[in-house]
């Protein structure tokens, strides 16, 4: 259930509220908090309830901690901590007087992504994209496109390491189970737990050391895999209820023992679709070839730079050709401004002549690298396109900054559509400081 607070009616004796004219207007959070739409939010904030139980906390101060949260870089227990102690982060999130009491758990926050969800999210930032539009601060400019990948929060993968992660939720799960079914099984968890110790203490790993451990790691995962299936037979028949979670989490740990040893078996060390995480099973490595980081772990993600501002319109847990979403820009550009881009400049990967012909049939200039032989003499086109080519390193300067600045260098979500809600969050947060600097 939510209650929506009286925004309109002026309080009476407002001087006697702390905040009634003794806060500087032209404060960073004030002004931060006058681009957002907060009447347009709380409506959708409002559909995501239901109309009984206990009202649901303003929707100002959640919507105000999740972005405070991402404007800081702090964790939901920092930030709630950081409120109490900042008048002006209090005033960001919609409160009258300040408080020091606490007022709100941190859990909330975590409960409360989880309820309004993805699409929610969503919607956040496409209405405060309109509305930085519509206050003129975002104009319908060229577009510069480019993809780049936003690396999860998991360690490092290696088949043992992650075999042994599948391996002690198994064992966790079984002696949970066989408690509730009245059964004692013997699951072999110290002497699987030692083999891998063993392993990773090595400073020098060998071709036959990881072999041997590998196929070690694979013996106890098959076990153990046997027990909790037939645990999870009992106990149906027994009237004990399964969660999803747990069948779920079985299905994934049964994939990777499957990709592992059908790998063993092969000798090799690639397969289709393979599932370097087991907490977070929807990452793939996506191989980038760049100094330093061949191979990334996370969301590939197609984005645009239009005046300043980075904003997503592709995001998928797999590597694919960044080339072909350049419709799916065009379309994006066209609902956010109702226009079509006056240009459009990308790396040499998105020049197909597929793209050429759709820019042409269009009539959006293409700031790709012209086809055929380079001419000696520079001409106006040619002169164009390497400015256009200049702008474009801005792109890649801005992904850097989120990296660094927001949080995109490890997105830490990990509930579903946890990956793209940080990612959203965070380039929100860097283009709302972008429209403070313009406001």
């Amino acid at each position: 259930m939510y209650q929506g607070k009286d925004r309109l009616t002026t309080p009476m004796f407002g001087d006697m509220f702390d905040f009634a004219s003794k806060l500087d207007k032209t404060n960073r959070w004030l002004k931060i908090a006058d681009l957002i739409p907060w009447t347009e939010l709380e409506r959708v904030y409002d559909s995501r309830h239901s109309d009984v139980g206990r009202p649901a906390k303003d929707s100002r101060l959640i919507i105000g901690l999740l972005l405070l949260k991402h404007l800081t870089g702090l964790s939901d227990e920092e930030i709630v901590l950081s409120v109490r102690e900042n008048p002006y982060q209090q005033a960001f999130c919609g409160l009258d007087a300040f408080k020091t009491e606490a007022f709100i758990e941190s859990s909330t926050l975590t409960k409360q992504r989880k309820r309004l969800g993805l699409e929610f999210f969503k919607e956040l930032e496409s209405k405060t994209y309109q509305a930085l539009i519509d206050r003129k601060i975002i104009r319908a400019k060229a577009i510069f496109v480019d993809a780049t990948v936003f690396p999860e929060n998991i360690k490092y993968p290696n088949d043992v390491g992650l075999l042994n992660d599948a391996r002690e939720w198994l064992v966790k799960t079984v002696k949970t189970l066989s408690g509730d079914v009245g059964k004692t099984i013997r699951t072999y968890a110290r002497k699987a737990r030692q083999v891998f110790l063993d392993f990773s203490k090595k400073k020098v790993k060998k071709k036959k050391t990881i072999e041997r451990a590998k196929k070690k790691m694979l013996q106890y995962v098959r076990r153990n895999l046997t027990q909790l299936e037939k645990l999870i037979a009992e106990a149906t028949q027994s009237g004990i209820a399964v969660t999803k979670k747990m069948l779920e989490k079985l299905q994934v740990a049964k994939t990777i023992f499957e990709q592992q040893l059908q790998m063993y078996k092969s000798k090799r060390c690639q397969i289709s679709d393979r599932i370097v995480s087991f907490f977070r099973p929807q990452v793939r490595p996506i191989v980038r070839g760049k100094a330093g980081k061949n191979v990334e772990f996370g969301a590939k993600a197609s984005c645009v730079n239009v005046d300043g501002f980075v904003m997503m319109d592709h995001i998928e847990h797999a590597a694919y050709g960044e080339e072909s979403d350049v419709p799916a820009h065009i379309e994006a550009y066209e609902k956010r401004f109702g226009v079509l881009p006056p240009s459009i400049t990308g790396d040499g990967k998105y020049g197909t002549r597929i793209n050429r012909e759709l820019l042409d049939a269009k009539g959006i200039r293409s700031g790709f690298k012209p086809l055929g032989r380079t001419a000696k003499a520079s001409t106006k086109k040619t002169d164009w396109y390497r400015q256009k080519q200049r702008e474009r390193n801005r792109i890649e300067g801005s992904f850097g900054n989120g990296k660094m600045h927001y949080g995109l260098d490890r997105v830490m979500y990990s509930i579903q559509g946890g990956s793209e809600t940080w990612i959203r969050l965070g380039l929100l947060s860097m283009n709302l400081k972008t429209a403070l600097a313009r406001s």
